[in-house]
């Protein structure tokens, strides 16, 4: 079937100024919210990546002689119960407690993605089967999952990662898919493969860079998540492991602080948890929110 001179030189024209409108835009549609939220996140990976290296204080350092003692000089938000400086645990646990989250969400979301555009492209029985499996993995929770992997080998933040990681993918996978299978019924590309475009050329620099926002919003929502999961292992004694700095590990030592009548450890580590996956989930919801406006 022939298509006409005109619409396919005009599709493919634009083809290319889509994708750049649609992936370079929605920092602006962000909101007073969504900045908001961005300037959080923007402090606590500055925190946990130049904190360590400004704060001089040793975290793991016990000092049984200021076992819960409040702040002093120096030591603004005091002591565990070790005599640990708080602010020092705090700082360095805020990397520990970042860097599985990250890992977790740079392999699903590459994993996930490549999978979603193989299967959105070569759609037939392959996208059938991707469409299955992703959603009979929905029904295994992904923290069940990093449970059995640390108890089969053994309590780490490296294995319960590689876990989530796998449990993670399918949830990339199934969304966006979607995005991708809307995209790839659109006319231009069918235009560009007229043009005698290859599917990898299309699908890399046309179909990819039209759908980043949803790939960008889920990967930052998959970040929120896989940072309580981890942060639940961690308080379990499954993940990171004492006497190591970690959010989750400080919220568990601090049960007994709150015992005892000092739950600063816990507040504090517990805070920091939830100010930041809040974050990252708002400003995950207003990077999809931005994906549903016209460009």
């Amino acid at each position: 079937m022939s298509v006409p001179a005109a619409p396919v030189a005009d599709a493919v024209a634009t083809a290319p100024v889509t994708a750049r409108r649609r992936s370079g835009r929605w920092v602006s549609r962000l909101g007073i919210g969504g900045w908001v939220a961005l300037a959080v996140v923007t402090v606590v990976l500055l925190v946990a990546a130049l904190g360590p290296l400004v704060l001089s204080t040793d975290p793991d350092e016990v000092n049984l002689s200021y076992g819960y003692v409040g702040p002093i000089p120096g030591h603004p938000l005091g002591f565990d119960g070790e005599g640990r400086d708080l602010l020092a645990r705090l700082i360095h646990g805020a990397r520990t407690a970042l860097i599985g989250p990250a890992i977790v969400v740079a392999v699903s979301t590459v994993l996930g993605t490549a999978i979603a555009l193989a299967a959105a492209w070569v759609g037939g029985v392959f996208d059938t089967v991707v469409a299955r499996v992703t959603d009979a993995m929905f029904a295994f929770p992904g923290l069940l999952l990093a449970l059995l992997a640390v108890s089969l080998f053994s309590p780490g933040v490296t294995v319960a990662a590689v876990a989530l990681s796998i449990s993670y993918t399918p949830y990339t996978a199934r969304i966006v898919r979607s995005a991708a299978l809307k995209e790839r019924s659109l006319p231009y590309v069918a235009a560009l493969g007229v043009q005698g475009f290859t599917g990898g050329r299309i699908v890399l620099r046309h179909i990819l860079p039209n759908i980043l926002i949803t790939v960008v919003a889920v990967a930052t929502l998959s970040f929120g998540y896989a940072l309580i999961d981890l942060a639940a292992l961690s308080f379990t004694g499954l993940g990171v492991q004492p006497p190591q700095s970690d959010w989750g590990v400080m919220v568990a030592e601090g049960v007994n602080g709150i015992i005892a009548g000092y739950p600063q450890e816990s507040l504090f580590a517990g805070g920091l948890i939830v100010i930041t996956v809040g974050a990252v989930n708002f400003l995950g919801d207003r990077i999809e929110a931005t994906s549903e406006v016209p460009g």
